[in-house]
Protein backbone atom coordinates (compact mmCIF):
# COMPACT_ATOMS: atom_id res chain seq x y z
CA UNK A 1 0.00 0.00 0.00
CA UNK A 2 1.92 3.55 -1.01
CA UNK A 3 1.44 5.95 1.62
CA UNK A 4 1.36 9.78 1.41
CA UNK A 5 1.82 12.65 4.34
CA UNK A 6 -0.18 14.93 4.36
CA UNK A 7 1.15 18.16 6.40
CA UNK A 8 -1.90 20.82 6.67
CA UNK A 9 -1.58 24.36 7.15
CA UNK A 10 2.33 24.55 9.35
CA UNK A 11 2.35 28.25 8.27
CA UNK A 12 3.36 31.62 10.35
CA UNK A 13 0.15 32.73 11.03
CA UNK A 14 -1.43 29.25 12.29
CA UNK A 15 1.78 29.71 15.02
CA UNK A 16 2.34 31.60 18.26
CA UNK A 17 2.27 35.54 17.06
CA UNK A 18 0.71 34.63 14.05
CA UNK A 19 -2.65 36.76 13.17
CA UNK A 20 -4.21 33.47 13.81
CA UNK A 21 -2.45 31.42 16.43
CA UNK A 22 -2.99 27.86 17.41
CA UNK A 23 -2.46 27.69 20.90
CA UNK A 24 1.24 25.74 20.90
CA UNK A 25 1.09 25.01 17.24
CA UNK A 26 5.07 25.47 16.89
CA UNK A 27 5.39 22.64 19.12
CA UNK A 28 4.36 20.37 16.59
CA UNK A 29 7.49 21.47 13.88
CA UNK A 30 10.21 19.16 15.50
CA UNK A 31 7.64 15.95 15.68
CA UNK A 32 6.35 16.83 11.85
CA UNK A 33 10.27 16.98 10.70
CA UNK A 34 11.05 13.47 12.27
CA UNK A 35 7.89 12.02 10.47
CA UNK A 36 9.13 14.01 7.28
CA UNK A 37 12.16 12.51 7.61
CA UNK A 38 11.00 9.00 8.51
CA UNK A 39 8.67 9.48 5.10
CA UNK A 40 11.27 10.74 2.96
CA UNK A 41 13.70 7.65 3.52
CA UNK A 42 10.99 5.67 2.69
CA UNK A 43 10.31 6.74 -0.63
CA UNK A 44 6.28 7.99 0.40
CA UNK A 45 5.02 11.01 -1.43
CA UNK A 46 4.68 14.33 1.04
CA UNK A 47 2.11 17.03 -0.04
CA UNK A 48 1.69 20.52 1.86
CA UNK A 49 -1.38 22.29 1.93
CA UNK A 50 -1.21 25.95 2.56
CA UNK A 51 -4.08 28.60 3.20
CA UNK A 52 -3.46 30.95 0.23
CA UNK A 53 -6.25 33.97 0.81
CA UNK A 54 -6.53 37.22 -1.40
CA UNK A 55 -6.46 40.95 0.42
CA UNK A 56 -10.33 40.32 0.57
CA UNK A 57 -12.27 37.65 0.88
CA UNK A 58 -15.43 36.25 2.59
CA UNK A 59 -13.39 34.71 5.01
CA UNK A 60 -12.19 37.34 6.68
CA UNK A 61 -14.29 39.63 9.10
CA UNK A 62 -13.85 42.21 6.74
CA UNK A 63 -15.85 40.30 4.18
CA UNK A 64 -18.58 38.63 6.72
CA UNK A 65 -16.29 36.07 7.90
CA UNK A 66 -15.25 34.91 11.39
CA UNK A 67 -11.18 35.51 10.58
CA UNK A 68 -8.88 37.86 11.20
CA UNK A 69 -7.12 38.43 7.88
CA UNK A 70 -4.44 35.71 7.80
CA UNK A 71 -2.28 33.53 5.60
CA UNK A 72 -2.80 36.35 2.62
CA UNK A 73 -0.61 35.48 -0.63
CA UNK A 74 2.85 36.55 -0.33
CA UNK A 75 3.01 37.28 3.63
CA UNK A 76 5.82 36.45 5.83
CA UNK A 77 2.22 34.96 7.78
CA UNK A 78 1.72 33.42 5.17
CA UNK A 79 4.88 31.01 4.72
CA UNK A 80 5.67 27.79 6.37
CA UNK A 81 7.14 27.93 9.56
CA UNK A 82 10.96 28.75 9.17
CA UNK A 83 11.76 25.76 11.41
CA UNK A 84 9.40 22.58 9.30
CA UNK A 85 11.93 21.44 6.98
CA UNK A 86 9.86 20.43 3.90
CA UNK A 87 12.36 18.26 1.48
CA UNK A 88 12.44 19.70 -2.42
CA UNK A 89 10.69 16.98 -3.75
CA UNK A 90 7.45 18.02 -1.11
CA UNK A 91 4.11 18.82 -3.21
CA UNK A 92 2.65 22.35 -2.45
CA UNK A 93 -1.18 22.43 -2.50
CA UNK A 94 -2.98 25.96 -1.80
CA UNK A 95 -6.17 26.85 -1.27
CA UNK A 96 -8.94 29.71 -0.16
CA UNK A 97 -6.93 31.10 -3.37
CA UNK A 98 -11.26 32.34 -4.56
CA UNK A 99 -12.43 35.42 -2.39
CA UNK A 100 -15.45 33.85 -2.41
CA UNK A 101 -14.89 30.26 -0.71
CA UNK A 102 -13.65 29.00 2.79
CA UNK A 103 -11.75 25.95 1.71
CA UNK A 104 -10.92 24.42 5.04
CA UNK A 105 -10.40 21.19 3.50
CA UNK A 106 -6.85 20.18 1.90
CA UNK A 107 -9.08 18.39 -0.71
CA UNK A 108 -9.78 22.03 -2.21
CA UNK A 109 -6.09 23.09 -2.47
CA UNK A 110 -4.11 22.62 -5.80
CA UNK A 111 -0.72 22.53 -7.20
CA UNK A 112 0.38 25.62 -9.54
CA UNK A 113 -0.56 24.15 -12.08
CA UNK A 114 -4.07 23.01 -10.99
CA UNK A 115 -3.96 19.37 -10.17
CA UNK A 116 -6.29 18.82 -7.16
CA UNK A 117 -4.96 17.32 -4.30
CA UNK A 118 -7.14 13.85 -4.22
CA UNK A 119 -6.04 13.79 -8.53
CA UNK A 120 -2.39 14.38 -7.58
CA UNK A 121 -2.58 11.84 -5.03
CA UNK A 122 -4.29 8.92 -7.21
CA UNK A 123 -1.55 10.16 -9.96
CA UNK A 124 1.11 8.56 -7.23
CA UNK A 125 -0.70 5.77 -6.67
CA UNK A 126 -1.15 6.36 -2.92
CA UNK A 127 -3.69 4.67 -0.80
CA UNK A 128 -3.20 5.59 2.25
CA UNK A 129 -3.06 8.96 3.75
CA UNK A 130 -0.99 9.91 7.64
CA UNK A 131 -2.52 13.42 7.93
CA UNK A 132 -0.73 15.92 10.71
CA UNK A 133 -0.90 19.54 11.07
CA UNK A 134 -2.66 22.89 12.20
CA UNK A 135 -5.52 22.72 12.96
CA UNK A 136 -7.30 19.80 14.22
CA UNK A 137 -10.44 21.54 14.67
CA UNK A 138 -10.69 22.71 10.94
CA UNK A 139 -8.48 21.98 8.07
CA UNK A 140 -7.06 18.85 9.88
CA UNK A 141 -10.90 17.56 10.53
CA UNK A 142 -12.19 18.68 6.77
CA UNK A 143 -8.94 17.20 5.32
CA UNK A 144 -9.64 14.06 6.94
CA UNK A 145 -13.33 14.07 6.24
CA UNK A 146 -12.80 14.35 2.72
CA UNK A 147 -9.90 11.58 2.16
CA UNK A 148 -12.24 9.40 3.57
CA UNK A 149 -14.82 10.83 1.50
CA UNK A 150 -12.59 10.03 -1.07
CA UNK A 151 -11.39 6.71 -0.67
CA UNK A 152 -8.30 7.10 0.99
CA UNK A 153 -7.26 4.83 3.73
CA UNK A 154 -6.70 7.77 7.12
CA UNK A 155 -4.49 7.77 10.17
CA UNK A 156 -4.00 11.28 12.28
CA UNK A 157 -0.95 11.56 13.70
CA UNK A 158 -1.92 12.58 16.80
CA UNK A 159 1.05 13.90 18.65
CA UNK A 160 1.33 16.17 15.24
CA UNK A 161 -2.06 17.95 15.36
CA UNK A 162 -3.17 21.21 17.67
CA UNK A 163 -6.60 22.69 17.37
CA UNK A 164 -8.12 26.36 17.67
CA UNK A 165 -10.90 25.63 20.31
CA UNK A 166 -12.73 28.72 19.32
CA UNK A 167 -15.45 27.44 21.55
CA UNK A 168 -14.47 24.72 24.51
CA UNK A 169 -13.96 21.30 23.31
CA UNK A 170 -13.76 21.83 19.80
CA UNK A 171 -10.67 19.64 19.07
CA UNK A 172 -12.11 16.86 20.95
CA UNK A 173 -15.64 17.07 18.96
CA UNK A 174 -13.25 16.81 15.88
CA UNK A 175 -11.13 13.59 16.95
CA UNK A 176 -14.34 12.17 17.48
CA UNK A 177 -16.07 13.31 14.03
CA UNK A 178 -12.36 11.90 12.10
CA UNK A 179 -13.11 8.56 14.33
CA UNK A 180 -17.13 8.30 13.76
CA UNK A 181 -15.71 9.15 10.02
CA UNK A 182 -13.72 5.82 10.12
CA UNK A 183 -9.82 7.67 10.51
CA UNK A 184 -7.61 5.67 12.79
CA UNK A 185 -5.15 7.82 14.99
CA UNK A 186 -1.99 6.81 15.82
CA UNK A 187 1.42 7.88 17.06
CA UNK A 188 3.87 7.41 20.15
CA UNK A 189 1.46 6.97 23.27
CA UNK A 190 -1.44 5.40 21.89
CA UNK A 191 0.54 1.89 21.36
CA UNK A 192 0.31 1.67 17.55
CA UNK A 193 2.69 1.49 15.24
CA UNK A 194 2.52 3.81 12.11
CA UNK A 195 3.95 1.61 9.24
Amino acid sequence: MRNALILVDVQNDFCPGGALAVNAGDEIVPVLNCYIESFRKRGDAIFATRDWHPAQTRHFVSGGGIWPPHCVQGTRGAAFHPSLDLPGETILVSKGMSPDSDSYSGFDAATDGGTKLGEALRAAGVERVFIAGLATDYCVKHTVLDALREGFSVIVLADAIRGVDLHPDDSKRAIQEMVDAGAEFAGPGLGGKLL
